[in-house]
């Protein structure tokens, strides 16, 4: 860009005896939009996730957890939603969701005093300008790096240190959160490659349909002894699963050994309808694959269990006269793809419960969030990064499509699993 090239053109100064002359603001401020904030853009995620903090910091002080029954100042303030707001980076007026309070003493609403704070915050100093405009013509970064943040790689000023803390907070209050206070009904599990290492993500489903990021591990594979660590330690956390428990997973054989051995005989395994369907033309020539994409998603969508069934059976045997692989393929785990079928919950929570849609899409926010991260100095640095992540996307998921009707799920739990009905004290 040509901006940047005359940046690398302006002299080198010696930065304790020169100041920014009006000239050189006045340069900075002329350049393109997407110049100022080339040079701003680092700053925008990790001053989200801080302002985020904030905000949530204050609204656990004065309404206490979420879903707790405790509440501080004996339940004056209640979570109200939020508003849509925005706080100043740099000179880039950044979007950002503002928790409200209601105060349940004078039945009215409360806005919060961090993000009036943060609102007040001035725009850049000169001198903030001068080290950016200085250090970056002279390809000085450990100088331009005073205001900047981990994800470049480099080193740890002030703001970077600071998103340290405050992520290094998050990850272990997130690993060591209290899963008790939840009723979860379903979990589905899904790996997710990121810098060549695989993440394996829990994400639980309560009976209101709310979605909890419950806890990841980092490995080479979804493989079995790992998965069963992450399961032993959310049930360590009092993730509760004896009322029967639904578990969605792709075709990972570790994914399904784990949960097998760890549930035992209180969970229903749903196969990912989509996963199997891929699978199975995969094996096929391109000219064969959108025709049985198409025979197979209109099985699966046949609400009927028994009909359903029959329909894919059929499809197996019309593969077997042309490709013994994807027959075999299919009929691996048929009965599993069909879990939600077998309840007669197809209508009701087919479309939320028999693909792992629900964690891809998480899966694909963490990625938005991450993109930008040149380098990972670290595991420990990478937990952070995904913890603080998860969190801030919690925050901004929908329940899960006609959730109102989960409540039918766990009755079919507990029919197909031949549980009894647990007793309340």
């Amino acid at each position: 860009m040509e901006g940047v090239s005359e940046m690398k053109n302006i002299k080198n100064f010696d930065d304790s005896r020169t100041e920014i002359t009006n000239e050189n603001l006045q340069w900075y401020l002329n350049q393109p939009v997407e110049i100022q904030l080339e040079l701003f853009k680092h700053f925008v995620d990790v001053s989200k996730i801080l302002a985020n903090q904030l905000f949530e910091d204050e609204v656990k002080s004065k309404a206490g957890e979420k879903y707790s029954r405790e509440k501080p100042s004996e339940g004056k303030y209640s979570r109200w939603g939020s508003n849509p707001g925005s706080i100043r980076v740099g000179e880039e007026k950044v979007k950002v969701k503002v928790p409200r309070l209601y105060d349940n003493q004078e039945e009215s609403t409360k806005g919060l005093e961090n993000y009036k704070k943060l609102r007040q915050i001035p725009l850049p100093t000169e001198e903030l300008l001068k080290k950016i405009i200085i250090g970056l013509s002279q390809h000085d970064y450990k100088q331009v790096v005073q205001m900047g943040a981990e994800s470049f790689g480099l080193s740890q000023p002030t703001v970077s240190r600071a998103f340290i803390e405050e992520s290094s907070r998050v990850l272990e209050e997130f690993e060591k959160r209290d899963l008790g206070v939840y009723d979860f009904v379903a979990l589905v599990l899904d790996g997710k490659y990121l810098a060549r290492e695989n993440i394996v993500i829990a994400l639980g489903i309560t009976i209101t349909g709310v979605k909890v990021p419950l806890g990841f591990i980092q490995t080479t594979s979804e493989n079995s002894k790992a998965v069963k660590g992450l399961l032993k330690n959310l049930i360590g956390r009092k993730f509760r699963f004896l009322e029967g428990i639904l578990t969605v997973i792709d075709g990972s054989k570790g994914l399904r050994k784990a949960v097998e051995e760890v549930f035992g005989e209180f969970n229903l395994t749903q196969r990912c309808q989509w996963h199997k369907r891929e699978d199975v033309v995969s094996y096929l020539r391109e000219e064969e694959k959108e025709s049985f994409r198409g025979k197979l998603q209109r099985a699966y969508s046949e609400p009927d269990y028994e009909e359903a069934r029959l329909r894919l059976l059929e499809i197996r045997d019309e593969l077997k006269k042309i490709n013994r692989s994807a027959a075999n393929s299919l009929e691996e785990g048929l009965e599993e793809t069909l879990t939600i079928h077998r309840l007669g919950l197809v209508e009701e929570l087919g479309r939320s419960f028999t693909t792992t849609n629900l964690i891809e899409n998480l899966n694909s926010r963490l990625a938005s969030y991450l993109r930008k991260i040149k380098r990972w100095v670290n595991p420990e640095m990478k937990s952070r990064w995904i913890a603080t992540a998860l969190i801030e996307i919690e925050c901004r998921m929908r329940r899960v499509n006609n959730y109102k009707k989960l409540h039918l799920l766990r009755t079919a739990l507990k029919t197909e699993l031949k549980l009894k009905q647990q007793k309340v004290a």
